[in-house]
Protein backbone atom coordinates (compact mmCIF):
# COMPACT_ATOMS: atom_id res chain seq x y z
CA UNK A 1 0.00 0.00 0.00
CA UNK A 2 1.43 3.30 -0.73
CA UNK A 3 2.22 5.35 1.89
CA UNK A 4 1.24 9.01 2.16
CA UNK A 5 3.43 12.13 3.21
CA UNK A 6 2.12 14.31 6.09
CA UNK A 7 0.15 16.88 4.72
CA UNK A 8 0.15 15.75 1.12
CA UNK A 9 -3.34 15.04 -0.51
CA UNK A 10 -5.16 11.78 -0.08
CA UNK A 11 -7.23 10.30 -2.43
CA UNK A 12 -10.55 11.38 -0.04
CA UNK A 13 -9.29 14.75 0.08
CA UNK A 14 -8.16 15.00 -3.88
CA UNK A 15 -12.11 13.84 -4.03
CA UNK A 16 -13.31 16.48 -1.75
CA UNK A 17 -10.92 18.87 -4.06
CA UNK A 18 -13.36 17.66 -7.24
CA UNK A 19 -16.35 18.14 -5.43
CA UNK A 20 -15.20 21.56 -4.57
CA UNK A 21 -14.68 22.37 -7.99
CA UNK A 22 -17.69 20.74 -9.45
CA UNK A 23 -20.60 22.31 -6.52
CA UNK A 24 -18.57 23.68 -3.60
CA UNK A 25 -17.71 27.57 -2.27
CA UNK A 26 -15.37 27.88 -5.46
CA UNK A 27 -17.27 27.02 -7.84
CA UNK A 28 -19.80 29.97 -7.69
CA UNK A 29 -21.16 33.37 -6.77
CA UNK A 30 -18.47 35.93 -6.98
CA UNK A 31 -15.37 33.70 -6.54
CA UNK A 32 -16.69 31.79 -9.41
CA UNK A 33 -14.43 29.09 -11.15
CA UNK A 34 -13.20 30.70 -14.13
CA UNK A 35 -11.17 27.81 -15.23
CA UNK A 36 -12.29 24.40 -14.76
CA UNK A 37 -9.78 22.52 -17.27
CA UNK A 38 -7.22 24.33 -15.46
CA UNK A 39 -8.31 23.30 -11.91
CA UNK A 40 -8.82 19.62 -12.68
CA UNK A 41 -5.42 19.99 -14.21
CA UNK A 42 -3.73 21.31 -10.90
CA UNK A 43 -5.75 18.65 -8.80
CA UNK A 44 -4.12 15.57 -10.80
CA UNK A 45 -0.50 17.73 -10.32
CA UNK A 46 -1.18 17.80 -6.27
CA UNK A 47 -0.49 13.43 -6.39
CA UNK A 48 2.56 13.94 -8.20
CA UNK A 49 5.72 12.40 -7.11
CA UNK A 50 9.13 14.32 -6.36
CA UNK A 51 7.72 16.70 -3.78
CA UNK A 52 10.27 17.79 -1.08
CA UNK A 53 9.10 17.10 2.06
CA UNK A 54 8.89 20.05 4.42
CA UNK A 55 12.04 21.07 6.10
CA UNK A 56 10.23 23.32 8.89
CA UNK A 57 7.26 23.11 11.50
CA UNK A 58 6.56 26.79 11.95
CA UNK A 59 8.28 29.85 10.86
CA UNK A 60 8.85 31.51 7.76
CA UNK A 61 11.94 32.30 5.27
CA UNK A 62 12.70 35.51 4.43
CA UNK A 63 14.52 36.93 1.41
CA UNK A 64 16.15 40.13 0.32
CA UNK A 65 13.91 42.78 0.65
CA UNK A 66 13.19 44.89 -2.96
CA UNK A 67 10.31 46.95 -1.89
CA UNK A 68 11.78 50.24 -1.29
CA UNK A 69 13.79 49.82 -5.05
CA UNK A 70 10.85 48.05 -6.90
CA UNK A 71 7.18 49.80 -6.06
CA UNK A 72 5.33 46.94 -7.04
CA UNK A 73 3.40 44.15 -5.24
CA UNK A 74 2.10 40.64 -6.88
CA UNK A 75 -0.82 39.66 -5.19
CA UNK A 76 -2.79 35.76 -6.05
CA UNK A 77 -6.59 36.52 -5.33
CA UNK A 78 -9.93 34.49 -6.25
CA UNK A 79 -12.06 35.47 -9.07
CA UNK A 80 -14.46 38.02 -8.54
CA UNK A 81 -13.18 39.16 -5.39
CA UNK A 82 -12.17 42.06 -5.51
CA UNK A 83 -13.87 45.75 -6.46
CA UNK A 84 -14.41 47.04 -9.99
CA UNK A 85 -15.90 49.93 -11.77
CA UNK A 86 -18.38 49.99 -14.19
CA UNK A 87 -16.06 49.19 -17.08
CA UNK A 88 -14.87 46.01 -15.43
CA UNK A 89 -11.13 47.22 -16.48
CA UNK A 90 -10.04 49.53 -12.81
CA UNK A 91 -10.33 48.05 -9.44
CA UNK A 92 -11.15 51.49 -7.59
CA UNK A 93 -9.34 50.57 -4.52
CA UNK A 94 -5.62 49.39 -5.87
CA UNK A 95 -5.92 52.22 -8.09
CA UNK A 96 -6.59 54.74 -5.03
CA UNK A 97 -3.30 52.58 -3.55
CA UNK A 98 -1.27 53.26 -6.39
CA UNK A 99 -1.89 56.80 -6.48
CA UNK A 100 -1.22 56.93 -2.38
CA UNK A 101 1.96 54.81 -2.09
CA UNK A 102 3.36 54.70 -5.65
CA UNK A 103 3.16 51.01 -5.27
CA UNK A 104 1.43 49.36 -8.02
CA UNK A 105 -0.49 45.86 -7.65
CA UNK A 106 -0.03 43.30 -10.27
CA UNK A 107 -3.07 41.46 -9.32
CA UNK A 108 -3.74 38.15 -10.68
CA UNK A 109 -7.25 36.37 -10.01
CA UNK A 110 -5.20 32.23 -10.36
CA UNK A 111 -6.68 31.05 -6.83
CA UNK A 112 -9.78 28.88 -7.98
CA UNK A 113 -9.42 26.33 -5.51
CA UNK A 114 -7.45 26.02 -1.99
CA UNK A 115 -5.84 22.81 -2.81
CA UNK A 116 -5.25 23.20 -6.07
CA UNK A 117 -3.71 26.22 -5.42
CA UNK A 118 -1.50 25.16 -2.94
CA UNK A 119 -0.28 22.56 -5.03
CA UNK A 120 0.90 25.34 -7.54
CA UNK A 121 2.44 26.40 -5.36
CA UNK A 122 4.00 23.95 -3.05
CA UNK A 123 7.27 22.67 -4.87
CA UNK A 124 8.63 25.80 -5.15
CA UNK A 125 8.15 26.21 -1.15
CA UNK A 126 9.26 23.04 -0.74
CA UNK A 127 12.64 23.62 -2.39
CA UNK A 128 13.26 27.29 -0.51
CA UNK A 129 12.00 29.13 -4.12
CA UNK A 130 10.11 32.33 -4.25
CA UNK A 131 6.46 31.78 -5.76
CA UNK A 132 6.58 35.20 -7.65
CA UNK A 133 3.97 36.33 -5.52
CA UNK A 134 4.00 38.73 -2.67
CA UNK A 135 0.61 38.54 -1.70
CA UNK A 136 -1.67 35.25 -1.72
CA UNK A 137 -5.08 35.16 -0.05
CA UNK A 138 -6.17 31.41 1.38
CA UNK A 139 -9.42 30.26 3.66
CA UNK A 140 -8.70 29.35 7.28
CA UNK A 141 -8.15 25.53 7.16
CA UNK A 142 -5.00 25.89 4.50
CA UNK A 143 -4.15 28.83 5.62
CA UNK A 144 -3.20 26.93 8.83
CA UNK A 145 -1.39 24.06 7.46
CA UNK A 146 0.78 26.90 5.35
CA UNK A 147 1.84 28.79 9.22
CA UNK A 148 2.41 25.05 10.17
CA UNK A 149 4.90 23.85 7.42
CA UNK A 150 6.71 27.16 7.59
CA UNK A 151 5.90 28.22 4.00
CA UNK A 152 4.74 31.56 5.26
CA UNK A 153 7.07 35.03 6.78
CA UNK A 154 5.80 36.25 10.04
CA UNK A 155 4.26 39.93 9.55
CA UNK A 156 6.41 43.04 10.41
CA UNK A 157 3.42 44.58 13.13
CA UNK A 158 5.35 47.97 12.58
CA UNK A 159 4.10 48.15 9.13
CA UNK A 160 0.38 46.86 10.45
CA UNK A 161 -0.85 49.32 12.83
CA UNK A 162 -4.46 49.63 11.00
CA UNK A 163 -4.38 46.39 10.94
CA UNK A 164 -3.45 45.74 14.46
CA UNK A 165 -5.96 48.48 15.43
CA UNK A 166 -8.77 47.52 13.26
CA UNK A 167 -9.30 44.38 13.25
CA UNK A 168 -12.15 42.88 14.20
CA UNK A 169 -12.61 41.24 17.80
CA UNK A 170 -14.34 37.92 16.34
CA UNK A 171 -11.49 37.49 14.54
CA UNK A 172 -8.66 37.80 16.50
CA UNK A 173 -7.48 35.16 17.88
CA UNK A 174 -7.83 31.55 15.76
CA UNK A 175 -6.43 28.33 17.02
CA UNK A 176 -3.89 28.35 14.22
CA UNK A 177 -2.62 31.58 14.49
CA UNK A 178 -2.74 33.00 17.69
CA UNK A 179 -2.44 37.15 18.03
CA UNK A 180 -2.65 37.09 14.11
CA UNK A 181 1.31 36.84 13.42
CA UNK A 182 1.67 35.26 9.73
CA UNK A 183 -2.14 36.42 7.98
CA UNK A 184 -5.28 38.66 8.97
CA UNK A 185 -8.56 38.15 7.43
CA UNK A 186 -9.46 39.31 4.11
CA UNK A 187 -12.69 38.64 4.71
CA UNK A 188 -15.27 36.73 6.35
CA UNK A 189 -17.66 33.93 5.53
CA UNK A 190 -20.52 33.59 7.62
CA UNK A 191 -22.60 29.55 7.40
CA UNK A 192 -26.17 30.21 8.44
CA UNK A 193 -30.01 28.35 7.90
CA UNK A 194 -32.27 29.83 5.03
CA UNK A 195 -34.92 29.39 3.77
CA UNK A 196 -37.49 30.19 0.61
CA UNK A 197 -41.51 31.65 2.77
CA UNK A 198 -43.47 30.61 0.31
CA UNK A 199 -41.97 27.07 -0.42
CA UNK A 200 -42.17 26.65 3.94
CA UNK A 201 -46.01 27.25 3.38
CA UNK A 202 -45.91 28.66 7.54
CA UNK A 203 -43.80 25.58 8.91
CA UNK A 204 -41.40 27.19 11.46
CA UNK A 205 -37.69 27.04 11.05
CA UNK A 206 -35.71 28.08 13.96
CA UNK A 207 -32.84 25.37 13.90
CA UNK A 208 -30.84 22.92 12.06
CA UNK A 209 -32.93 20.45 14.10
CA UNK A 210 -36.11 21.52 12.35
CA UNK A 211 -34.27 20.89 8.86
CA UNK A 212 -32.99 17.09 10.35
CA UNK A 213 -36.05 16.32 12.25
CA UNK A 214 -39.18 18.17 10.93
CA UNK A 215 -41.51 15.36 8.61
CA UNK A 216 -42.93 18.44 6.89
CA UNK A 217 -39.69 19.53 4.70
CA UNK A 218 -39.04 15.56 3.97
CA UNK A 219 -37.02 15.69 0.74
CA UNK A 220 -36.88 19.39 0.52
CA UNK A 221 -33.59 20.36 2.57
CA UNK A 222 -30.37 21.18 1.56
CA UNK A 223 -26.96 20.33 3.02
CA UNK A 224 -23.34 21.65 1.45
CA UNK A 225 -20.48 19.22 0.45
CA UNK A 226 -18.89 21.08 2.65
CA UNK A 227 -17.37 19.22 6.01
CA UNK A 228 -16.10 22.23 8.55
CA UNK A 229 -20.10 24.04 7.52
CA UNK A 230 -22.78 21.01 7.56
CA UNK A 231 -20.97 19.37 10.47
CA UNK A 232 -20.18 22.50 12.40
CA UNK A 233 -23.65 23.47 12.20
CA UNK A 234 -25.01 20.17 13.55
CA UNK A 235 -22.45 20.43 16.12
CA UNK A 236 -23.80 23.99 17.40
CA UNK A 237 -27.37 22.31 17.21
CA UNK A 238 -26.31 19.04 19.47
CA UNK A 239 -24.77 21.89 22.36
CA UNK A 240 -21.24 20.43 20.90
CA UNK A 241 -18.39 23.18 20.60
CA UNK A 242 -16.99 23.02 17.02
CA UNK A 243 -13.57 24.72 18.12
CA UNK A 244 -12.54 21.35 21.06
CA UNK A 245 -14.58 18.38 19.69
CA UNK A 246 -13.43 14.64 20.04
CA UNK A 247 -13.32 11.94 17.38
CA UNK A 248 -16.56 10.25 19.97
CA UNK A 249 -18.50 13.83 18.70
CA UNK A 250 -17.54 13.74 15.61
CA UNK A 251 -18.89 10.30 15.20
CA UNK A 252 -21.96 11.47 16.76
CA UNK A 253 -22.81 14.51 14.02
CA UNK A 254 -21.92 12.05 11.52
CA UNK A 255 -24.63 9.69 13.15
CA UNK A 256 -27.55 12.00 13.05
CA UNK A 257 -26.88 13.28 10.02
CA UNK A 258 -27.04 9.69 8.24
CA UNK A 259 -29.89 9.26 9.93
CA UNK A 260 -31.58 11.90 8.34
CA UNK A 261 -30.08 10.85 5.32
CA UNK A 262 -31.83 7.61 5.75
CA UNK A 263 -34.85 8.89 6.17
CA UNK A 264 -35.20 10.91 2.97
CA UNK A 265 -34.90 14.04 4.87
CA UNK A 266 -32.26 15.61 2.85
CA UNK A 267 -33.06 16.50 -0.79
CA UNK A 268 -29.22 16.72 -1.61
CA UNK A 269 -25.63 17.89 -0.55
CA UNK A 270 -24.78 21.13 -2.72
CA UNK A 271 -22.25 23.68 -3.18
CA UNK A 272 -23.39 27.07 -4.04
CA UNK A 273 -25.74 25.40 -6.45
CA UNK A 274 -28.35 25.43 -3.62
CA UNK A 275 -28.89 28.87 -4.92
CA UNK A 276 -31.44 28.58 -7.74
CA UNK A 277 -33.08 25.68 -6.12
CA UNK A 278 -33.77 27.61 -2.84
CA UNK A 279 -34.53 31.10 -5.18
CA UNK A 280 -37.30 28.65 -6.91
CA UNK A 281 -38.48 26.84 -3.42
CA UNK A 282 -37.56 23.40 -4.96
CA UNK A 283 -35.65 23.49 -1.53
CA UNK A 284 -38.03 24.40 1.47
CA UNK A 285 -34.62 25.20 3.49
CA UNK A 286 -30.98 24.81 3.68
CA UNK A 287 -27.87 25.33 5.07
CA UNK A 288 -26.23 28.27 3.41
CA UNK A 289 -23.45 31.02 2.82
CA UNK A 290 -24.14 34.52 3.99
CA UNK A 291 -22.91 36.47 1.28
CA UNK A 292 -25.24 34.12 -1.23
CA UNK A 293 -28.25 35.02 0.79
CA UNK A 294 -27.51 39.10 0.39
CA UNK A 295 -27.46 38.66 -2.88
CA UNK A 296 -30.16 35.99 -3.12
CA UNK A 297 -32.67 38.87 -0.99
CA UNK A 298 -31.77 41.81 -3.80
CA UNK A 299 -34.01 39.72 -6.54
CA UNK A 300 -36.45 37.77 -4.43
CA UNK A 301 -38.16 38.95 -1.42
CA UNK A 302 -39.08 34.96 -0.49
CA UNK A 303 -35.98 34.39 0.53
CA UNK A 304 -34.76 34.45 4.11
CA UNK A 305 -32.48 33.45 6.91
CA UNK A 306 -31.95 32.70 10.75
CA UNK A 307 -29.06 32.18 12.98
CA UNK A 308 -29.81 29.57 15.17
CA UNK A 309 -30.08 30.09 18.81
CA UNK A 310 -27.24 27.78 19.42
CA UNK A 311 -24.93 29.89 16.81
CA UNK A 312 -23.31 29.62 13.16
CA UNK A 313 -20.37 28.77 11.36
CA UNK A 314 -17.80 31.81 10.96
CA UNK A 315 -14.62 30.89 8.60
CA UNK A 316 -11.94 33.51 6.84
CA UNK A 317 -10.09 34.10 3.64
CA UNK A 318 -6.69 35.42 5.08
CA UNK A 319 -3.88 37.01 3.31
CA UNK A 320 -0.30 35.76 3.81
CA UNK A 321 2.78 36.53 2.60
CA UNK A 322 5.06 33.66 1.38
CA UNK A 323 8.19 32.57 1.83
CA UNK A 324 11.28 34.71 -0.55
CA UNK A 325 8.92 37.23 -1.03
CA UNK A 326 10.82 40.49 -2.87
CA UNK A 327 8.59 42.93 -1.83
CA UNK A 328 7.46 41.98 1.52
CA UNK A 329 7.29 45.73 3.20
CA UNK A 330 5.07 46.49 0.12
CA UNK A 331 2.64 43.63 0.68
CA UNK A 332 1.95 44.60 4.55
CA UNK A 333 1.57 47.74 3.29
CA UNK A 334 -1.15 46.35 1.32
CA UNK A 335 -2.57 44.44 4.21
CA UNK A 336 -2.73 47.69 6.44
CA UNK A 337 -4.56 49.70 3.51
CA UNK A 338 -7.50 47.46 3.68
CA UNK A 339 -7.60 47.83 7.54
CA UNK A 340 -8.19 51.27 6.95
CA UNK A 341 -12.22 51.78 6.74
CA UNK A 342 -12.36 53.65 3.75
CA UNK A 343 -11.15 51.20 1.50
CA UNK A 344 -12.45 48.37 3.59
CA UNK A 345 -15.92 49.39 3.01
CA UNK A 346 -15.69 50.45 -0.61
CA UNK A 347 -14.57 46.65 -0.95
CA UNK A 348 -17.44 45.11 1.51
CA UNK A 349 -19.84 46.88 -0.37
CA UNK A 350 -18.78 45.58 -3.43
CA UNK A 351 -18.19 41.90 -2.43
CA UNK A 352 -20.95 41.26 0.11
CA UNK A 353 -19.31 39.31 2.77
CA UNK A 354 -18.27 39.79 6.09
CA UNK A 355 -16.28 43.01 6.49
CA UNK A 356 -13.20 41.63 9.19
CA UNK A 357 -12.94 45.56 10.03
CA UNK A 358 -14.17 46.84 13.31
CA UNK A 359 -15.92 50.35 12.78
CA UNK A 360 -16.14 50.22 9.51
CA UNK A 361 -19.91 50.72 10.01
CA UNK A 362 -20.48 54.27 9.40
CA UNK A 363 -18.26 54.33 5.87
CA UNK A 364 -19.67 51.49 4.72
CA UNK A 365 -23.52 53.47 5.51
CA UNK A 366 -22.10 56.20 3.14
CA UNK A 367 -21.54 53.83 0.30
CA UNK A 368 -24.56 51.63 0.72
CA UNK A 369 -26.93 51.89 3.89
CA UNK A 370 -28.75 48.72 3.43
CA UNK A 371 -25.07 46.73 3.43
CA UNK A 372 -24.24 48.27 6.87
CA UNK A 373 -27.51 47.54 8.41
CA UNK A 374 -27.22 43.63 7.22
CA UNK A 375 -25.36 41.65 9.80
CA UNK A 376 -24.19 39.31 7.15
CA UNK A 377 -22.22 41.93 6.20
CA UNK A 378 -21.27 44.09 9.17
CA UNK A 379 -22.44 41.53 11.94
CA UNK A 380 -23.01 43.75 15.43
CA UNK A 381 -21.97 42.40 18.97
CA UNK A 382 -24.59 40.30 19.40
CA UNK A 383 -24.47 38.34 16.05
CA UNK A 384 -20.58 38.14 16.94
CA UNK A 385 -20.70 36.27 20.39
CA UNK A 386 -22.85 33.74 18.25
CA UNK A 387 -19.87 32.76 15.99
CA UNK A 388 -17.82 29.81 16.07
CA UNK A 389 -14.88 28.57 14.18
CA UNK A 390 -14.00 25.04 13.39
CA UNK A 391 -10.70 23.83 15.00
CA UNK A 392 -7.47 23.56 13.19
CA UNK A 393 -7.76 19.52 12.14
CA UNK A 394 -4.20 17.36 12.14
CA UNK A 395 -3.25 15.38 8.75
CA UNK A 396 -4.64 12.42 10.06
CA UNK A 397 -8.15 14.00 11.17
CA UNK A 398 -8.54 15.69 8.09
CA UNK A 399 -8.36 12.13 6.26
CA UNK A 400 -10.26 10.45 8.64
CA UNK A 401 -12.81 12.92 9.09
CA UNK A 402 -13.17 13.61 4.70
CA UNK A 403 -13.82 10.14 4.32
CA UNK A 404 -16.31 9.68 6.86
CA UNK A 405 -18.15 12.71 5.42
CA UNK A 406 -17.56 11.52 2.07
CA UNK A 407 -19.03 8.19 2.71
CA UNK A 408 -22.10 10.51 4.30
CA UNK A 409 -22.64 12.65 1.10
CA UNK A 410 -22.81 9.62 -1.36
CA UNK A 411 -19.26 11.39 -2.69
Amino acid sequence: MRQYEPDRPTPVELAAVRRSLRSGRAAMTRRSLMGGALAVGGVGALSACGIPAAGKSQGGVSADDYSEQEKVVNFSNWPEYIDVDDSGKHRPTLDAFRKRTGISVKYTEDINDNDEFFGKIQPQLAAGQDTGRDLIVLTDWLAARMIRLGYVQKLDASNLPHAFANLSEQFRRPDWDPGRAYSYPWQGISTVVAFNKKALDGVEVKSVSDLLDNPALKGRVGLLTEMRDTVGMTMLDMGLDPAKFTDDDYDAVIARLQKAVDKGQIRRFTGNDYTSDLSKGDLAACVAWGGDIVQLQADNPDVAYIIPDSGYMTSTDNMLIPNKARHKTNAERLIDYYYEPGPAAELAAYINYVSPVADVGPYLAKIDKSAADNPLILPDKATQAKSHAFRSLSSKEETAYQQKFAKLTGA
